[in-house]
């Protein structure tokens, strides 16, 4: 129904959103006799992470191996990963926005080192974000300007604009998804619609395995679909399907692609959403 779809459109937004505020998670060592503090940064659920150690300008790949999310709270463990081997374990829990237990794990001597957050009530939102995806660091801001950067691991930087929002209380809000069911995990970027904001229009970035570069989602042939956008995206992994969704006049419309090809988006049908 166009209620339970709106109420759970709004929940996940919420999410994502409370995902973005949270970033990165900075945490300083409890007790100890050589205190250490670091960030760690992640995307949805909790992937393309990784950790930065205060006064060191190398990063560290983070790898999920544990995500639980349900309405009281959200659990985090990575994997610590240097020259290709797993060498230790981050461990996080966040409950209403407040992370209430963190930890690292050593994996040489079985060490364990809790954590505590160094943020608090007070902190807001610097707008920029960083994720680690398959050896590239991708950079951008949520609110403060349009410039998404990827430096790859030989040295090579690609700068795209992202499109700009009219409103300065929106922020971007980013996924962490396999838009094409590839295997591998690609990146997209969204904004409210320059209308009433009422839906979401989308800039997807598809990562090419045998290029190891990321690479814009064409724009379909909009001629029979009922959205003249990528807007409010969803994928249905089952049935391999893209769809989106947008508002006109005073009735919601799915339209439903499908991949041909790496990136290639064909159009199969629109629908009317009825209450």
């Amino acid at each position: 129904m166009l209620s339970m779809k709106i109420a759970t459109l709004a929940l996940s937004l919420t999410f994502i959103t409370a995902i973005a505020k949270s970033q990165p998670f900075k945490l300083k060592s409890i007790g100890g006799n050589k205190p250490f503090a670091l960030a760690i940064y992640a995307g949805t659920e909790g992937k393309g992470a990784f950790t930065q150690y205060e006064g060191q300008n190398g990063i560290i790949q983070l790898k999920i191996s544990k995500y639980t999310q349900n309405t009281r709270r959200t659990i985090y463990i990575w994997n610590e990963i240097i020259g290709g081997k797993v060498t230790g374990n981050y461990g996080l829990t966040e409950e209403k926005g407040s992370i209430t237990q963190a930890w690292y794990l050593r994996n040489k001597d079985g060490k364990r080192f809790p954590l505590e957050s160094t943020s608090d009530d007070q902190d807001t939102l610097s707008g920029d974000d960083r994720y680690l995806l398959y050896g590239a660091l991708i950079s951008f801001s949520h609110s403060n300007n349009d410039q998404l950067s990827i430096k790859y691991a030989d040295g090579q930087e690609k700068i795209i604009q992202l499109p700009g929002f009219d409103n300065p209380n929106y922020q971007r809000e980013s996924i962490i998804a396999d838009y094409n069911f590839d295997g591998y995990d690609d990146i997209a970027f969204s904004i409210p619609d320059a209308g009433m904001g009422v839906y979401h229009t989308f800039s997807i970035l598809l990562y090419n395995s045998g290029t190891k570069r990321f690479e814009e989602l064409k724009d379909p042939d909009y001629a029979h679909s009922n959205c003249s956008d990528l807007c409010d995206v969803t994928i249905d992994a089952k049935h391999k399907l893209l769809l989106t969704s947008c508002r006109g006049g005073a009735a919601w419309w799915q339209d439903v692609y499908r991949f041909k090809g790496w990136n290639k988006l064909v159009w199969l049908r629109s629908s009317k959403l009825t209450n």
